[in-house]
Order: structure tokens, then sequence, then C-alpha cells
């Protein structure tokens, strides 16, 4: 979908979106289009309830007076609550109504409230991010009907400041195509995209400037990665990491400081190995490797926008299944770092993942901080539902930063403790820790386990199983199965505190 900025000149074809504020208050375009029809639009919030309420609209089909063949009046509710979110949501809504409805063209003209926390420009940029996240859909492997295909294929955003608007939207575009590299990452079946797969796609990011490795199984034997391979020893598609690098840095900032580190979880099929999980439990597990497409898009999204920062990204990719030489319940392996693990149970898998990827960043990179994202629990979602993500961290600034990230975002965190009773949980009779810590405090005892292989580097934990994928559609940013969580999250946090 093409997305444009202009200031509007009369009314051109196609569908026209106007702004009314809460207590029925019109937007000058909105009053424009009441002069232009001989006052319909009074009319029509005169004969209706219809009053500017946030979420509400009101839809006039072939006004009289203009071109436009429908105009849809949209509520913006109170000034000093027009947020960027808020632009974002009423787009989306907008977008998700008229995409299939005939139309090609849709010129949305919204002026800033005046007592609205945001510039006319970032207005009519998240209006544009809003309208781009809606139109995402993932169609390859179904047969659309006509009746279902979008006929919208152009968005003109109508604003007094068009040339800053195009600036702030060419970054938030980058971010949105990392965004639908997550989301399309997620939402592949698993028969296609099996580690190697997601491997080789990584490698499309090179055309960005990404600087892209990929080890096998012989390179990461090599190292000591056993926690890593064990998981994946069960399966017919071989294990891969891929160490994704962007230097955006510009002279005197590049200093002898380390990147920043994101650390993915990427296992591509969870069917739980040799402690098989339920029926139920085994749908949706295409989109245990979450926390890696967040982080290849993070990838996209940072050398698109040709962040001023220097980050590298790492996923563990690996499939866990059950065939003859699967890992065992009752299994020791050895870490890249030397500790040991006791596998309790094969279906706590990610851990074991992140546990040699953590161990292999910092040793070889010497980052400032690192951040992984993983849908590592069952129990987060017990605790938080689909809303949060959990937070675990070692260091309090770097969490307090990405809880403001998030909240910017629209990607909220939520932190939880880690503590040495916690850790108490994970420790094991004949091994240096075991894979589970029990029935209680499932997330925690996960997160204890992996800052065992963190040492003294700044470190936050995303567990992220109840966000990264939803069932229904709760936002109207998120048309699809795979939210991509978390890109916007951690390309914010490299913003604000690294550039």
């Amino acid at each position: 979908m093409e997305i444009s900025f202009d200031r509007l000149r009369g009314f051109g074809e196609g569908a026209l979106a106007v702004g009314v504020l809460d207590g029925g208050k019109l937007t000058d375009p909105a009053a424009s289009v009441d002069d232009a029809t001989g006052g319909v639009v009074s009319r029509a919030l005169a004969a209706g309830r219809f009053r500017g309420q946030t979420g509400h609209s009101l839809e006039l089909l072939v006004p009289a007076g203009i071109k436009p063949t429908r105009v849809v009046l949209l509520g913006l509710g109170k000034a000093e609550d027009f947020t960027t979110a808020a632009a974002e949501r009423l787009a989306a809504s907008l977008v998700g109504r008229l995409s299939v409805g005939g139309e090609e063209t849709l010129t949305i003209a919204i002026e800033r409230p005046k007592k609205a926390p945001l510039s006319e420009a970032e207005l009519a940029a998240h209006i544009a991010l809003g309208a781009k996240l809606r139109s995402y859909r993932f169609d390859h492997y179904r047969s659309v009907r006509e009746e279902e295909r979008p006929t919208l294929k152009r968005v003109v955003i109508s604003t007094s400041e068009a040339a800053e608007a195009r600036k702030l939207w060419a970054g938030l575009a980058a971010v949105g195509a990392g965004i639908f590299l997550a989301r399309d990452l997620v939402n592949e079946p698993a028969n296609i995209l099996y580690p190697d797969e997601f491997a080789r796609r990584t490698r499309e990011l090179e055309k960005l400037g990404v600087t892209v490795e990929i080890l096998d199984v012989p390179a990461m034997k090599k190292l000591g990665m056993n926690a890593l391979l064990g998981v994946g020893q069960g399966s017919a598609h071989p294990s891969r990491l891929v160490v994704m690098q962007w230097d955006g840095r510009r002279g005197r900032n590049r200093n002898g400081a380390g990147p920043l580190a994101f650390i993915g979880k990427g296992v591509c099929f969870d069917s739980g190995g040799l402690s098989l999980k339920p029926a139920n439990s085994m749908t949706g597990m295409k989109g245990d490797m979450a926390g890696a497409a967040a982080v290849a898009g993070l990838m996209h999204a940072l050398a698109a926008r040709k962040a001023r920062s220097h980050v590298v990204g790492l996923v563990g990719l690996v499939e866990n299944m059950p065939d003859g030489n699967a890992q065992r319940p009752n299994d020791i392996v050895k870490t890249m770092s030397g500790q040991t693990i006791e596998i309790l149970n094969t279906d706590a898998e990610g851990r074991l993942v992140l546990a040699d990827v953590l161990w292999y960043a910092q040793s070889r990179f010497k980052p400032r901080f690192m951040v992984d994202l993983a849908t590592l629990t069952g129990a987060i979602v017990v605790a938080l539902g689909a809303e949060h993500a959990g937070l675990f961290s070692n260091d309090d600034e770097l969490a307090k930063n990405i809880v403001r990230a998030g909240a910017r975002e629209g990607e909220p965190v939520w932190r939880l403790p880690l503590g040495d009773a916690y850790d108490q949980l994970v420790k094991s009779k004949i091994a240096d820790m075991k894979n589970i810590g029990g029935p209680h405090a499932g997330s925690i005892t996960a997160a204890q386990i992996l800052q065992r292989f963190v040492n003294k580097v700044p470190w936050a934990h995303l567990d992220i199983a109840g966000v990264a994928w939803q069932d229904g559609e709760q936002k109207p940013q998120i048309p699809s199965w795979g939210t991509g969580w978390g890109v916007r999250t951690l390309n914010r946090l490299v913003a604000e505190y690294s550039e």
C-alpha cells in the first residue's frame, strides 16, 4: 500500500476521512466538508448519537457537492488524550474498515487538535504507521476470494507539515518493515521455516548493510555449545546460530565501547521433545521462534533507518523433536561456559539454547548490555496474560529504560523479581543446575537459569510468550496471528539510550 503526504487542495476522489472532537466539535477539514455539502455533516451529527467519541465513527455515502464517494467522520475524543498511539489506532481501524470496500484511494485529513500532546508532523507520520501496520496480510497459503482482496492501494495523509512528516515517516517506515519481517517469520509454518531456512532469510539483511554470519553444527561443537545442540539433536533439520551486526556509528562516535547485544530464542518448532506436549499445547509451536524473529526484525529496522549505533543480534535456531537420537530426561549437558545442566524436562528447552548464545555473545563481543527475547514459559501467560511481557534484569537502569520504551511504543512490560531464594530452586544434586525449578514461579526460575550465563554484564530477559502471537484481533494495528512484538520497543531503546 502506497503512503504519501500532501496538503489538502480541495477534495479528491475516493474516500475521505476527517476528524470530530469529543462533544461534536468539527475540525477544520470536517467543517470544510460541511460547508461544501450544504451542512450534511452537521445534520448527520444532529440526527445520530455520534459525538466524536474515541473509537466511534460515522460514514456518509456519496455526499453531494464534493468528489469523494464517501466521507468517514472519525471520533478523536478529547484533544489532550489524542496521542501518537491514538492516531495509530484510529488510522488502523479506518484502513481495516475500508480495505476491501471498493475504494482505491483514501485521504486522511486530520489536523492536530490544539491541546494534543504531539506535533502536526508527528500526527501525520503516526497516522501513516497505523495505516501501514493494518495493511499487513499473510495470504501465501490460502486461496483468497475476489471479494476479500484489498482494493485500497493508496493512502494520502493531508498535513500542513508534509516535508517534516516525510522525514519522520522514513524512520517509522523502517520500523514497520522490521515488524512485517518479524510477523512473516512467526506466521510461517515449521515445514517451511526450519533452522536452515530461517538462517538463509537473514542473509537478505546484507542488502541493507548488515553483516551476517551463520554457524553450523561443527562450528558450534567446536565452541562447546552442547546445551543448544542437545535441543536440536532429535531433529532432521540441523541447528544454526546466526550473528547479525550493524555498525552505523559516525566519526567520533566510533569509540572503544562494545556493541549492544540482542539475543533471540529461535525454536522453529517445539514438540516438547521426549517430554512430549499434549496436542492442544503443541498447536502454535511454530511461533516458538518469535524472539529470534523480533531480533531479525530489529536488525532490519536499524539498518533501514541507518541507526547511529553498533548493534549485534544473535539467534539460536533449533527444532525440538522426539526421534531416537533426541535428548532424554536425566541427561546432563556441558554448556559453552563449562557449567553443567541436568535435563529433567526436555520441554524446558529455550533456556538451554539461550544459555550458550548468551555466553557466546558476552565472550565474543563484550557488549555494553544484553537483552534476550524468548517465548520461554507458559507461566508468564498465567501471570500477565496477553497484555504485558515479563521483564527480568540484573540492572535497574536497563530495566527502567526498557519499561519506558515499551510504554512509549504500546508494548508494555512488567518487571518481576530475581533472587537467591529462587536460585535455590534450580540447584541439582548431580550437576551445576537443573533445567526446571518445580511447579512454582516457573518464569522466575527460568530467568534465574539464564542469569547464570551473563556474569556481571548488564542484562535483561523478556519473556514474550503471552504477547508474541494472538488468536483474535485485539488491536487494530495487528491483523495477523504473529504480532511482531519487540521490534518497536528495542528500536526505541536503541534510539533513546544509545544513539
